[in-house]
């Protein structure tokens, strides 16, 4: 009765995080224009995702914005991670705590900071795309940091100094040993810093150009007034993004399953 309950719950928290997306799914393959009624099947909603060129600029502008920050972030974080795990014990405490400030900070409160600061105060153009970069790194950097610290707190702290000791110059041991350990943190700290970007809202609205739009700014503006079928078009765009998530999750655990199992 015990395992039942328990399998029941489960179950119950999937349907919970997943019935919503996947109906959302199953309406991006009817000609429904509303959710509600379903219609015939239909690929119209896609073809208009992959046909208009607005969608299309917005979708590629979108990525190539993700993945600078998050490359950005990465290179950001890591150097931190590394510079908190051999400093003394009061350093890195205290570069953790301010670490994890902007992690449980409120979005809102990040965006409209970085908006006061850069835009405000130091009067930096909002055309540009400066102060978006900065406040999407200053958002994602601290969950790069949080992804590689683990990995060097399971590292055995000497194997730099030994490295030296060796021969090897700072760089050539921070490139030869310290690095390969942490790639595992980094590579999934890039990718934590991409969906990051992709899915953020409120800092993206306050300090993005006038002209420019990203998934998350273009669905809020879609839905006070935009074409019935750019709308519709966007449910095909969510589950296409959902379906690739899933497969990079899956890909990501089936290599350390692997690793592992090495």
């Amino acid at each position: 009765m015990k395992k039942t309950f328990h399998i029941f719950w489960i179950v119950l928290i999937l349907l919970f995080l997943y019935l919503p997306i996947m109906v959302l799914a199953v309406y991006s393959f009817t000609s429904s224009t509303m959710i509600g009624s379903i219609r015939g099947f239909s690929l119209h909603n896609y073809e208009t995702l992959f046909t208009t060129p607005e969608l299309m600029d917005m979708i590629r502008g979108t990525f190539l914005l993700a993945f600078v920050v998050a490359l950005i972030s990465t290179i950001l974080g890591s150097l931190g991670a590394v510079g908190a795990f051999y400093s003394k014990k009061k350093t890195r405490s205290a570069i953790e705590l301010l670490g994890q400030i902007p992690v449980v900070n409120a979005d809102v409160v990040t965006g409209f900071s970085v908006c006061i600061l850069l835009i405000v105060f130091f009067g930096m153009n909002k055309n540009t795309y400066i102060p978006l970069v900065i406040g999407l790194c200053v958002l994602c950097t601290p969950f790069v940091y949080l992804q590689v610290m683990p990995r060097l707190s399971g590292m055995d702290p000497y194997l730099y100094e030994a490295a030296l000791d060796l021969g090897c110059t700072p760089s050539q041991a921070m490139i030869r040993v310290i690095l390969p350990e942490i790639i595992p943190g980094m590579v999934s700290g890039f990718l934590t810093a991409l969906t990051l970007s992709l899915d953020d809202y409120f800092i993206t609205s306050y300090t993005k150009p006038a002209v420019f739009n990203t998934i998350s700014t273009y669905v809020v503006n879609a839905t006070k007034g935009a074409q019935t079928d750019v709308k519709t078009a966007l449910w095909a765009l969510s589950t296409l993004l959902f379906v690739v998530i899933v497969i990079v999750v899956v890909m990501m655990n089936l290599t350390g399953s692997r690793e592992e199992d090495r």
